[in-house]
């Protein structure tokens, strides 16, 4: 049965759709949206967010190319001058011309926060708008992956926003959401953590090639796209059902039967490269300060166990230790055999009495409305505990998880010491691009550790001659992060989406975008 809230909702959605001649497509998303700032944050509603109502100079397709969006690019025969300049009929969304200046504050901003915006950084000499339409970018030395990083659909790609939006420091949240993209957010419609709108901009001017992944011709075909939140998977599939909603981003696999064998559902795998669930840990405080108990916790962890109460069927999920994805050209698993062999909770036991430690609570971040991290904090807790830990599982919505994981507070004090999270695998497959790999402390991801091993890996990775000397880079990155458990991977999964069938040309994308698409009357 519906709540009052859900009820509200569904009224309201049904109101905006007669009112726009039934072109609002209603989705249910992962998570309601309330950080809109889509570089204080690489959670995956505020990125999906951001990529409805921004635009990127240039894109990858689905063959992992960059391509031009915004703007075209040539290159210097040294490697180290990259001129952008941007296509013509660009504007933000309140008319104003989008300029070189405004693409520079946009990647200025980006590059403080992003790992490879900061690699980048580290070896630019000059970043400026020659003129309005022209962006050089000037290196002190070649950087082969300037243009995949530049171009990446996630985790924090690099979105142009006005200038004195831009201007807004990295660690403070923007309050202007003048965007560039095929929709604007609609102000006056959005309830944080509730629902939120978009309205087609009628005058962004699409590419002409056609849309493949985050690339090409983003053509917009419906007037309004309306995200509502339903913690209760439950009532969206009702909701789904009977006509009320249009589209769930992630089904949970042991409600599919429910929809099978409906003609007007179709269930499907939108996400092609799969993705990877992993536990982080705060290196700031204690107990995870310490090397040896942040070991422990690695050790008292089984895959099979969290990907099991995750996702129950295992057509859907793959054990795996690889920390930059199984199936990639960099996927080793070296040193997660515990992880992928049923834990060693002697080890972890040996481990945490050699350690020291005291009994310090391990503040366990539990979000209590994502199908895909719901259950891995009640897994991992007990498995903790049963190691010697002890746990402090605190339950709170993946809005509020995801706000509270920005502080650096002691645990007692609104802090943390754990959380899990999930990425694409084409986020994580590279280690210039990984944000779990960030060894620069307060620069860091959350979690926040000071690692120079890791950071001089990556630049081996940089100057790696060939992809043989890629790969072996890439064995040492993998032992070296799992010996100082930069990160816990848990293994990876697909989770598949349902959507009614009078929506019709959606794009297979690992981000779910809501341009191409259309809703037959």
């Amino acid at each position: 049965m519906f709540n009052r809230l859900t009820a509200a909702l569904l009224a309201s959605t049904m109101m905006a759709g007669a009112a726009w001649a039934e072109t609002t497509v209603t989705a249910v998303m992962h998570s309601g949206l309330r950080v809109l700032d889509p570089v204080i944050t690489t959670a995956h509603i505020t990125r999906d967010h951001a990529y409805m109502i921004y635009d990127v100079l240039i894109a990858q397709d689905a063959e992992f190319k960059p391509q031009p969006q915004m703007a075209d690019w040539k290159v210097s025969d040294d490697q180290k001058t990259y001129v952008f300049t941007l296509r013509d009929g660009l504007k933000f969304h309140d008319g104003a011309p989008v300029t070189a200046a405004d693409a520079v504050a946009s990647l200025e901003r980006w590059a403080k926060k992003d790992a490879g915006g900061q690699i980048i950084m580290d070896r630019t000499e000059k970043l400026e708008a020659t003129d309005d339409k022209t962006v050089t970018w000037v290196l002190k030395e070649p950087f082969v992956p300037m243009l995949d990083v530049l171009s990446k659909q996630s985790a924090l790609p690099p979105f142009i926003m006005p200038a004195r939006v831009a201007a807004t420091p990295p660690d403070q949240a923007i309050t202007d959401y003048t965007g560039s993209g095929p929709f604007k957010f609609v102000d006056a419609e959005f309830q944080p953590g509730i629902s939120v709108t978009y309205a087609k901009n009628t005058d962004y001017v699409p590419r002409s090639e056609p849309a493949s992944w985050m690339a090409g011709g983003k053509v917009v075909n419906v007037d309004k796209v309306k995200w509502v939140n339903m913690p209760d998977i439950q009532t969206a599939v009702n909701a789904l059902s009977g006509g009320e909603i249009d589209y769930i981003e992630q089904m949970q696999v042991d409600l599919i039967p429910l929809l099978e064998g409906d003609p007007n559902i179709a269930v499907e795998v939108r996400e092609p490269t799969g993705m990877q669930t992993m536990a982080r840990m705060n290196f700031l405080h204690p107990p995870f300060d310490n090397e040896k108990i942040r070991q422990a916790a690695l050790k008292a962890i089984s895959q099979e166990s969290v990907l099991a109460a995750m996702i129950g069927n295992p057509t859907y999920y793959q054990i795996c230790g690889a920390l930059l994805g199984c199936g990639t050209p960099l996927g080793s698993e070296t040193g997660a055999e515990t992880l992928t062999k049923g834990a060693s909770m002697d080890e972890a036991k040996a481990l945490l009495k050699e350690s020291g430690y005291d009994g310090t609570p391990v503040v366990l971040m539990a979000p209590t409305d994502m199908v895909a991290l719901a259950t891995q904090p009640v897994v991992i807790s007990q498995m903790l505990r049963d190691a010697g830990f002890t746990v402090d599982m605190q339950p709170m919505d993946w809005q509020t998880l995801v706000t509270r994981r920005a502080s650096q507070s002691a645990p007692a004090e609104g802090g943390w010491n754990m959380f899990i999270t999930n990425w694409m695998v084409p986020e994580i497959s590279n280690p210039i691009s990984n944000p779990m790999l960030i060894g620069r402390g307060d620069s860091a991801w959350f979690g926040w550790p000071t690692d120079d091993t890791i950071e001089q890996l990556k630049a081996d990775y940089i100057a790696a001659a060939d992809p043989e000397a890629q790969k072996a880079v890439g064995e040492k990155i993998q032992a070296h992060a799992i010996q100082t458990v930069l990160e816990v991977p848990l293994g990876q999964y697909t989770l598949p989406q349902a959507r009614r069938t009078t929506i019709t040309e959606m794009l297979p994308s690992p981000v779910p975008v809501f341009w191409n698409l259309k809703k037959a009357e």
